[in-house]
Order: C-alpha cells, then structure tokens, then sequence
C-alpha cells in the first residue's frame, strides 16, 4: 500500500506534473529578490537534532540577511527554539517518527495539507536534511518551492532540484554541512569553507540562568556541594538493543566515585526522561552509597546538568549528544549504530566512542544499523551489553588524566 502511494506521488510530479512545482522550478535559477526565505526540514529525535546545529550559525553567517525558518517534530522543538541563528521554529508531527501507530492514509493526508501550508509561505531554498526521508522531498516539491536541496537516495530523488550524491560513511554532520553549502551555493552565495571539523562549525545547545539555577537547587537540596564532583549517567536509549547492563553501570559508578575525592567525595547522578525512570531505579537499587535521580528535568535543565558533570557516561542517546555540545567529557557506548556517522561531534579527546566488536549471530556485520528488534529477539542481540566494564573505565581514567593535565598546564 505504501509503496503504491508514493508510485502515485511520482506518477503527478513525472507525468501529470504539478502547477505549482512547475512554476517553482522555472523560479529555480533567479536569485530572489529581497530577503530569501530558507527552509530546513529534520524530523530526527534529540541527539540528531543537535547534530544539525553546526549548520545553523554557519547559514547565519554566511546569508546574514536571509530569514531561516525550522520544520522540526514536536518532540525535538527545544533542541532549536532557542537557537539565535533561527527566525521561526514550526513542528510537524512526521510520519514514521511517532511511537503511536497511524492509519495507513495518514502520512499522504498530512502530506499534501502541510505542503498547502507551506506554499503559502513563498520559500526561495528548502533543504530536506535527513538523506532517507522521501516525504521530506515530497513535500518541498508540492509546496512549489523553486531550490531543493537534499541527497540523490530514492525513492526521494526525483523531487529535489539539487541532489548530491551520499557518502555512507560520513559524520552526519558532515552530510548537514554539506547540503547546507550546495543550499547557500544555490540561492547565490558562496560555498562553506571545508575542512568541515568540529572546532570550525561546533554544536550548540546553550541552557539558560533559569535552568542552570534550578539545577543547583536541585542538587542542593539533595545535599550535593557546588564542589562535588558529579558522575552523570543517563542510562536509556529510544531503542532497547542499544542499551548496557545496568549492573555494569552499578560497578562502574562505584570505582569511578571512589577515584574522583577532591575537592569532595563524587556524588552519581542518573537521568533520563519519565518513560526512563524504571530503568533508572534499576541502577540505582544497586547502588549501596546511593544516587541522586532526576528524570523531570525538561531538556535544557538536562543539559545544564550535563554540563556541571565531571564526567558523563552513556550510550548511544540524545542526553550523549547534549553532553558533547556542552563540551563535558563523555564516554558513549555503541552497538547497532554506526559511530562513524551518529558519533559525538566535538573533540576526539574529549568524547570518546567504544564501539563493540562483537557481532550478533543474525546479523550480517557490525554495525548492522537495525533497532526495531522485539523484546524475544533482543537476547541475541548483545552487541552493546557485551562492552565490558574495564573498557568503559580505562576511557574514563583517559579522559579525567587528560583533564588533570590540562588544569596543571
């Protein structure tokens, strides 16, 4: 049925055509007049979303005049709404990243009522920033906006007017980063100067006072001093393949908080979202000195914890990416995702990825990109639970040595 429908779709834009469209790309290749209007689109969770802010001061910068507009799911809004790059922030509930189930008409429904919206707003350049997302595309075309920018991957090629080729490995920063130079090439301006590094175009969540106080009363009053070492682990993932053992996070906290003494005994703190919370007492249970939990904290409370942490360690989770972008030593523990392209984006020394080696007896490599496996399937599937602990450590003895260095430097 889906792919019938999306054989429908091509068969207006190919054959019937599409007025709108039509007219939209004769307007391709004249520069607007006036202030141009760019659209992004990412339907991505949180750590996606943080991949993608690079690209917004570096638009920004490079097209100070143009006005930069954000389509992004409901669910990831806060990553971007206070982003000072961004003149407007919209949402749309995507289809295929909700948890709740659809009827099988739904995503074309949506489909063709967001692109009415969106025509009404006259873009001059939209860019579909997810490589794979074919209704993104389809939905820059039938909003008639003349430049499409996106990646020559179908069944979404046919509706983009820039289609670069995909790199299968490349940081997916890397690959934002790359769409937004063809998008600024394409309304006239000059290209992102490459290399394309962290340090040149960094990620960027910023908490406000407001959260960073109410961290500080929250710590306080669960009796953490301000000078107490914090040891953050936020333990979930959206998908259950990804996650560790929890006795193993018990073991590691535990050595980790007997290292860290000065100026004050370190303290554990564990997060994670409501839905997270049974996950969190599971760890915490073990824990004979006992942890502070926090699974209310909004995302920008979250991320000014994350970034008080001496140290934060996690799995491959959206809290991960915040960790990085508020540049706190983290160790990321990965499995079925590929580092290489959802890794931390920041400095190297300071974020370090352990990747398991190991792969699952059904799987054809590692790693295998797949996370929708049932709960009876995931017992072979122990990829991420297979890190051991010493490994996890060693990384963080790394990490707190490199920083011990630099403060006597």
């Amino acid at each position: 049925m889906k792919r019938f429908l999306r054989l429908a779709i091509l068969l207006l834009v190919r054959v019937l055509g599409w007025p709108r469209a039509r007219l939209a790309t004769r307007r391709a290749g004249r520069r607007p007049a006036g202030t141009p209007r760019i659209l992004l689109v990412r339907p991505d969770h949180l750590g996606d979303l943080i991949l993608v802010t690079p690209i917004l001061q570096a638009l920004r910068d490079h097209a100070p005049d143009a006005q930069i507009t954000m389509l992004v799911g409901p669910w990831s809004r806060e990553i971007v709404a206070r982003h000072p790059a961004l003149d407007h922030v919209q949402t749309c509930a995507f289809p295929g990243f909700q948890r709740a189930s659809q009827g099988a008409l739904a995503p074309y429904k949506l489909l063709f009522s967001m692109a009415r919206q969106l025509r009404r707003e006259n873009y001059d350049l939209a860019i579909n920033l997810r490589p794979d997302f074919w209704w993104g595309a389809a939905l820059l075309y039938l909003a008639g906006i003349p430049r499409r920018v996106g990646y020559a991957l179908q069944p979404g090629q046919p509706f983009l007017r820039t289609a670069l080729p995909a790199v299968a490995t490349e940081h997916a920063t890397v690959s934002n980063l790359r769409l937004a130079s063809a998008g600024l090439v394409a309304l006239g301006y000059e290209p992102l100067p490459e290399p394309f590094t962290p340090d040149r175009y960094p990620a960027s969540f910023t908490p406000t006072d407001a959260e960073r106080q109410w961290v500080n009363d929250r710590l306080q009053s669960e009796g953490i001093e301000d000078d107490a070492p914090l040891i953050v682990i936020p333990p979930g993932s959206g998908g259950a393949v990804k996650l560790w053992r929890s006795q193993a996070w018990v073991t590691c906290a535990q050595i980790l908080s007997k290292t860290l003494t000065e100026p004050r005994q370190a303290r554990i703190v564990l997060t994670g979202s409501p839905g997270e919370r049974v996950l969190v007492e599971e760890v915490a249970r073990d824990l004979p000195a006992g942890a502070t939990l926090i699974t209310d904290a909004t995302v920008g409370q979250l991320a000014a914890l994350l970034a008080c942490a001496s140290i934060v360690l996690t799995v491959d989770n959206g809290p991960g990416h915040i960790a990085a972008a508020q540049d706190t030593l983290s160790v990321h523990l990965f499995g079925p995702t590929d580092p290489r392209i959802f890794g931390p984006w920041g400095d190297p020394a300071r974020h370090i990825v352990l990747a398991s080696t190991q792969r699952c007896a059904t799987c054809p490599a590692i790693p295998c990109g797949r996370l929708d496996w049932s709960n009876e399937e995931l017992a072979e599937h122990p990829c991420v639970r297979v890190i051991d602990e010493e490994r996890v450590l060693t990384a963080a003895y790394q990490l707190l040595r490199v920083k011990q260095e630099s403060k006597q430097a």
